[in-house]
Parts: structure tokens; sequence; C-alpha cells
């Protein structure tokens, strides 16, 4: 079984718990950080948003203190057309968009799951508070509620295929955020 993980990094305290973890699991780990958009560029102060560069300097920090590699990876060009664009468009037909949809199935987990998979790592591992586990009976993985049904998020993960999730890890979705 292999033990490479790459672990998605906001630099919030969620994704810095799960990569924690899974060091302390023993996985080989490196760090990534996916560069988004320039908060300049959509309207939105850079002390007011996700993504910013303290956001990517407490992730590089936490990594280093971990003596993982760490990576800022950028898909800024596939956010806007992914995700911002299709929020507008969806917006403007009176539809209500959610774009963490749409961040976690055309990013998170196609463009950073085929670039874990391109540098030889086997998992992505993220923050999400969700779980995943396999059904030998119907030989396909599950995607399940979180124990913490107030921090639960497998609703914004409903897009994985059996592949992303053969491959994901979601460690704190075992958990309570209290803990």
């Amino acid at each position: 079984m292999s033990r490479k993980a790459l672990i998605a990094m906001s630099g919030g305290v969620d994704s810095s718990v799960a990569a924690f973890l899974m060091k302390e699991k023993g996985y080989e780990c490196i760090g990534a950080t996916m560069k988004l958009f320039y908060n300049e560029e959509v309207g939105v102060s850079k002390d007011h948003s996700c993504c910013s560069l303290d956001d990517v300097e407490d992730a590089r920090s936490v990594a280093q203190s971990l003596d993982m590699p760490y990576y800022v990876l950028n898909f800024s060009d596939r956010f806007k057309e992914d995700v911002i664009d299709h929020f507008v468009e969806a917006y403007e037909n009176g539809m209500t968009p959610n774009p963490c949809i749409d961040c976690n199935r055309y990013l998170k987990f196609e463009k950073l799951f085929s670039r874990a998979k391109e540098l030889g790592y086997d998992y992505v591992v993220t923050g999400h508070y969700a779980q995943i586990e396999y059904d030998k009976e119907k030989d396909r993985y599950l995607l399940k509620k979180a124990v913490d049904p107030t921090k639960d998020q497998s609703y914004v993960l409903y897009s994985m295929t059996q592949e992303q999730l053969a491959h994901t890890l979601f460690p704190l979705g075992g958990m309570k955020k209290t803990q």
C-alpha cells in the first residue's frame, strides 16, 4: 500500500490539522495550495478573502514546520473558466449556483488530483469534513457524512468519481471540530 499523499493546504486550521494527522500516520507528504485568483482582479480586499498571500504564507509555514515540501499551483485560468464564469452565467439565468461544488469538481478533484498523479502521489488529502468508505459487497466507494453534523461537507463533494474516492483521504471526517 502506498503511503504518499498530496495535502491540499488552504492556510486554515482544518487543512493544517489534516497535514499533521497524515504525517503522524507515517505518510510521505507534500503540501500544495491552489492559486485560484488574484484578489484585485475580482474586486476583493486581500484582507477579507481566502487564497490571499497571508493564507499561502500560513500554509507554507505549516508545511515547513511539518518538514514537508510545499508548492503553490496556479489554476487561476481554470478557476475563472470553470467556477467564476459558470457562477455568473447561472446567476444571470435565475439559478442559485454553489461555487464550492464547481471548485471541488473541476479544480480540487480534477486538476489537483491529476497533478498529484503526475507527481507520483497516490492520495489527495483535504481538510473536508466527510468520510469515504469502501463497500465490499457493492464493490464501490461511498461518500458519507462526517461524524460532526455541524461541520459536514459531503454535500459539496457529491460529484466525486469512484477513482477520486479511491485516492482521496479526509482525515477530519471521523472527528468533531472541537477535537
